[in-house]
């Protein structure tokens, strides 16, 4: 494929990605509210029984009701969406690993689930618990659910991308762009960046950065042995290729 065609495929595969995430948010909107309290859900089992959650602008229900239908939305579509990412990448690998299509969508759909999750039940308690644990006689909790709505899905969204991780560095392997020896020697470099990012994608305390960053480091570190093991893998197939075609030959 030329340049022309590259952007031409890039373009199509971006308005189908589109489309279907707003189609998923026009599902979504009929549950904007019930979805809302499921994202409530952790705070407000923290919060003392005389605080809730307010709102200081007159529409900010309506627009965050909206905002959290939205992303539900790719969350409900983030499969057709992987299955664009493939199409559009599928051309420039070889024809054994162009059959993985549907692997890679199920596991990268999985593993962003999983982020989630990661985060709705594991970092959103913790790191909660930890702000709420300034509270005293003198201070008390008042949440607005913009600052709160804008602080979870950062976080959601922020996780589901970081456990993509894996998908991510084998794929890049499998164009060529990466390998696993150029990963490991990279390592020290990674942690760093791990880290920063974390401090980019958490509010600025360090059991969210620190609950961000170490998954990350350990996903990178399963990535370089998974890719290690397919590039293992691709080279005892292309020692067998050539060796029919040298008997094909003779």
């Amino acid at each position: 494929m030329s340049f022309f065609d590259h952007l031409e495929e890039l373009r199509t595969r971006l308005i189908r990605g589109v489309a279907a995430i707003l189609v998923g948010f026009v599902v979504c909107i009929y549950f904007g509210e019930k979805l809302f309290e499921l994202l409530a859900s952790p705070l407000a089992k923290l919060l003392p029984g005389d605080s809730t959650l307010v709102f200081t602008g007159l529409a900010d229900p309506f627009f965050i009701y909206l905002k959290v239908a939205f992303v539900a939305g790719i969350f409900l579509t983030i499969p057709y969406v992987l299955h664009q990412v493939w199409k559009f990448i599928a051309p420039g690998l070889h024809a054994r690993e162009a059959k993985f299509a549907l692997p890679f969508v199920v596991i990268a759909t999985l593993l962003f689930y999983i982020g989630a999750a990661f985060a709705y039940f594991l970092v959103f308690p913790t790191v909660f618990q930890f702000f709420l644990s300034y509270q005293n006689p003198e201070l008390k909790p008042m949440i607005s659910i913009k600052d709160y709505v804008s602080l979870v899905m950062k976080l959601m969204l922020g996780f589901g991308a970081i456990f993509e991780t894996p998908v991510i560095v084998v794929f890049l392997g499998l164009l060529g762009v990466v390998n696993s020896d150029v990963l490991k020697r990279g390592r020290r470099y990674f942690i760093v960046g791990g880290f920063i990012i974390a401090a980019i994608l958490t509010p600025p305390d360090v059991v969210s950065q620190i609950m961000m960053a170490l998954p990350l480091i350990l996903l990178f570190e399963l990535s370089i042995q998974v890719l290690a093991v397919i590039e293992k893998r691709r080279k005892k197939e292309e020692a067998e290729d050539d060796e029919m075609h040298s008997s094909e030959d003779i």
